[in-house]
């Protein structure tokens, strides 16, 4: 048989092999790990499938600054960049997984030259020498006959698709914190605007009570008390400047630039639902980034395992040390079919004396799978038990939101009655004071409840898996 007959025969029974490797894998196909979703949401748990996470995050926030914020944190922010880079990682793990179902061909070129000589008893006679000149490549192939391979291939594109989920869990991280620290940053504002509302009444105030004092309707200590309330509200101030301007700094950060002022609007500007959607936990399990990590972690795990348990079958590798072409002494005629050498060897390997080792990779292997459905379980739990918590807390914000309404209509008439008092002489200068701070606190907490109202709409919108792609 000729050399050439003899390569191509050899080809042959290698796509043989190749076309009927399907019926020998072991194919143990993954399933979606089932989770119990009814009542996941306890009582809050209801059939409404309508949920705000259908909406996109530009027509979700109405505020044009925040969009705008928002935009460009996605744009430029480094977390998210980095996890750019961590797709294209695993992008790259993803192709050489599969390139290992391809053979390893490497080419090699090699030219020998042996000097004999004719001579005796160190005689210098010159000798002969001959020249061999050769050109082939080098293949080796596992042929993946069980499905290791593939296995593994599948455990990167898992891996890949988990990358991805990171992006969006990034993502929806960036838009939340970014909505979040721009409402605190619009109730510092308005913390501030009342303490100098505030500041300008006790300085009103300040100048009554020496007035008083002169007339002989209030004495010192009235107008001292007058002052302290004054002085100590002036004191709060810098510390709220301060604070908006690190909350300005914050918002730099997240958006991946120098700190800068950060234009915006007023809180009492920003809408939100009366009533917020949040669907059934179906949807939040198909939506939320966190949870497709887990279960693509999992599935990870699977595929791995499976990969440990082909590696007990025997291996079958085709390998050559080289076909090409050779030549002695001359390298006219070198590509002539004659030339054509071959070295082809099929070889089968069963493992033995590694099984110990083999067996525990298994168990390494089954027990990172236990692992992480155990982590996609609690993940889940954690997630329905953040989504619950957010409506019971807006829920009852909702609910005193008009008492704070009362609360602070009541504190302006109570202030306004007490100065009048003062002015008559029917009451003194303690009611007064203490109605203005009273009325000062009822006004700090209409902010803050508002201030909440509004994470409760951001963090519900993230807990949902709101923000995605």
């Amino acid at each position: 048989m000729s050399r050439y007959k003899y390569i191509k025969n050899i080809t042959l029974l290698g796509f043989m092999i190749l076309t009927g490797l399907p019926a020998c894998q072991v194919m143990n196909k993954y399933k979606v790990p089932e989770i119990d979703s009814d009542n996941l949401y306890g009582e809050m748990t209801s059939s409404d499938t309508t949920t705000i996470t259908g909406i996109p995050w530009k027509e979700y926030f109405t505020d044009s600054f925040l969009i705008l914020l928002i935009d460009e944190g996605i744009k430029k922010n480094h977390d998210l960049q980095i996890a750019y880079t961590r797709i294209q990682q695993a992008e790259a793990n993803l192709s050489m997984a599969k390139a290992a179902y391809f053979p390893d061909i490497s080419l090699a070129g090699q030219v020998d030259q042996s000097r004999f000589s004719n001579g005796s008893n160190g005689e210098k006679v010159l000798g002969y020498h001959s020249t061999d000149y050769s050109l082939g490549v080098s293949v080796s192939w596992e042929l993946d006959i069980w499905g290791k391979l593939n296995r593994q291939s599948r455990s990167k594109y898992a891996q890949f698709l988990n990358s991805y989920a990171y992006k969006n869990l990034i993502q929806t991280s960036l838009i939340a914190n970014v909505a979040l620290s721009y409402y605190s940053l619009l109730a510092l504002d308005e913390q501030l605007a009342i303490m100098k509302e505030t500041v300008d009444l006790l300085e009103e105030n300040v100048e009554t009570m020496e007035a008083l004092k002169k007339a002989g309707l209030q004495n010192g200590a009235a107008v001292e008390q007058s002052k302290f309330l004054l002085y100590s509200t002036q004191a709060s101030i810098p510390d709220l400047e301060s604070q908006i301007r690190q909350m300005e700094n914050s918002i730099n950060t997240l958006l991946g630039r120098k700190s800068e002022k950060i234009e915006r609007s007023s809180i009492y500007n920003q809408q939100y639902p009366s009533r917020l959607q949040y669907g059934v936990p179906v949807q939040m399990l198909a939506k939320r980034p966190d949870v497709q990590q887990a279960e693509l972690s999992f599935r990870s795990a699977f595929e791995l395992t499976n990969a440990a348990q082909a590696s007990f079958y025997p291996s079958l590798t085709l390998s050559s040390s080289s076909i090409g072409y050779v030549t002695n002494n001359t390298l006219s005629n070198f590509f002539n079919p004659g030339n054509i050498f071959a070295n082809i060897i099929g070889g089968l390997t069963q493992p033995l004396f590694a099984r110990k080792q083999l067996v525990g990779s298994l168990k390494i292997a089954k027990a990172q799978q236990q692992e992480a459905l155990l982590i996609f379980e609690q993940t889940v739990l954690i997630a329905a038990q953040e989504v619950t918590d957010v409506l019971y807390t807006f829920e009852s914000l909702l609910k005193k939101q008009k008492a704070r309404e009362l609360q602070v209509e009541t504190g302006q008439r109570s202030v306004y009655f007490t100065q009048e008092l003062l002015k008559a002489g029917d009451a003194n200068y303690t009611e007064v004071l203490t109605a203005k701070q009273n009325l000062l606190s009822a006004l700090i907490s209409q902010v803050n409840d508002k201030l909440e109202q509004l994470q409760c709409t951001v963090v519900l919108y993230k807990a949902l898996g709101g923000g995605t792609e």
